[in-house]
């Protein structure tokens, strides 16, 4: 049996359990609970619902509203009146698209940008008792390899389909 063959077996018979590990992940990282726990250890009264726009607006901004909404797994429509509530809220702004004059981006405001380092602080106390007992190089591969698979899923669906490299 070819060394290819051997690999791809292995793939295959290993599949689940990383796609069960995916799904489980997923799981936690939608939780209302989780959410509020981290807006909680942030010190924020921030409406649930709005704080994985907020994070995704300071992490990805400038950013449009269909864009977001499909980041997010929203209606379009939906994130628009969440965006317009973080807006009045004071933590986002609107502007003009630098690419297209007429699609409206969401931009961090400097209060917003403060909410989120409360969040990114908040997250990396939880990080720290999450990860207390991982080796240093267990930690870094982990971060290397989630890179490499966040960087491959978000390829082009038809390569992934197709099977060929870009």
């Amino acid at each position: 049996m070819s060394t290819n063959n051997v690999h791809n077996a292995h793939i295959s018979q290993s599949l689940p359990s990383l796609h069960r590990s995916l799904i489980d992940l997923m799981g936690a990282m939608n939780e209302p609970e989780r959410d509020a726990a981290m807006l909680q250890a942030a010190g924020l009264t921030l409406e649930r619902a709005l704080f994985p726009l907020l994070v995704s607006v300071e992490r990805l901004g400038p950013i449009g509203v269909v864009e977001l909404a499909g980041r997010v797994g929203r209606d379009h429509t939906t994130v628009s009146r969440q965006v317009a509530r973080l807006e009045a809220l004071g933590l986002v702004t609107r502007q003009a698209g630098a690419a297209d004059r007429r699609v409206r981006e969401a931009v961090i405001t400097p209060e917003g940008k403060i909410a989120t380092d409360a969040v990114d602080a908040a997250r990396e106390r939880m990080a720290q008792v999450l990860f207390k007992d991982w080796s240093g190089e267990d930690f870094d591969h982990l971060v290397r390899l989630l890179r490499k698979l966040a960087d491959g899923i978000n390829a082009d669906p038809a390569v992934l389909i197709g099977g060929e490299a870009p």
